[in-house]
């Protein structure tokens, strides 16, 4: 059986897209992300394959009458992202304080338009726009880090209600770390036998937080403490 020039257009939009969700995940898998290069390379695949029912629509729809169906590419397009979508849900989740899993979301959705591409035959903007995207994950990620940056925490502290640390002490530690401190609150809690400050933190300083810590464990006063890092 002889490949047929259609034949070789599909094999050609399949190959590539698979090849560039490929790359995308390899990546994510690299960096241990739970999203990579399968999940990758099955979306855009599954993406290119669905817009090749647009492009092809003259030749497995010969066998209908003409009238009986008609396939809109944006709208094909428009459902395939709008799928896409629950994917990437999946993939961001909440560790304490803390979001994960939005740049490989954010991969996953612009694998599956990169799909799309591929489906429809654009290759020009698909391949550059994969090598793009393997630049904003691998150099833009060595950039990020050089970058100056702001650390937030959420600061909590526990005492003895006959032994709290003034107010004017607390924050001279925090702030000799370099931290600022907002929302200060204070609590009373367990029937009234402990006091309770609770703040928001931030600094540029990337190793103030295990400094604090550590000066909080050397304090008799401090019955228990938490600092859970805030960020995504």
């Amino acid at each position: 059986m002889l490949i047929g020039p259609n034949q070789l257009t599909i094999l050609s939009h399949l190959g590539l897209a698979l090849a560039a969700g490929a790359l995308i995940g390899l990546e994510r898998t690299f960096h241990g992300r739970p999203a990579g290069f399968r999940t990758h390379a099955l979306v855009c695949l599954a993406s290119s394959l669905l817009m090749l029912l647009t492009v092809f629509q003259s030749e497995w729809g010969a066998m209908l009458e003409q009238d009986t169906i008609r396939l809109d590419p944006t709208r094909m397009a428009q459902g395939i992202m709008t799928g896409i979508g629950f994917l990437g849900a999946g993939v961001i989740f909440k560790e304490g304080l803390t979001i994960r899993g939005l740049t490989t979301a954010a991969s996953i959705w612009i694998t599956a338009a990169i799909g799309i591409l591929l489906g429809a035959g654009f290759y020009f903007p698909a391949i550059v726009t994969t090598f793009l995207t393997l630049g904003v994950l691998s150099a833009f990620r060595w950039i990020e880090q050089q970058l100056p940056s702001q650390f937030y925490a959420h600061y909590w502290v526990k005492f003895d209600r006959g032994s709290v640390l003034p107010m004017s002490e607390v924050q001279a530690m925090v702030e000799n770390l370099g931290f600022n401190i907002g929302e200060l609150s204070y609590r009373l809690t367990d029937l009234g036998q402990h006091f309770e400050y609770r703040m928001n933190l931030r600094t540029t300083e990337e190793h103030a937080i295990d400094k604090l810590a550590e000066q909080l464990r050397e304090r008799p006063e401090v019955i228990e403490f938490r600092i859970s890092p805030a960020g995504n």
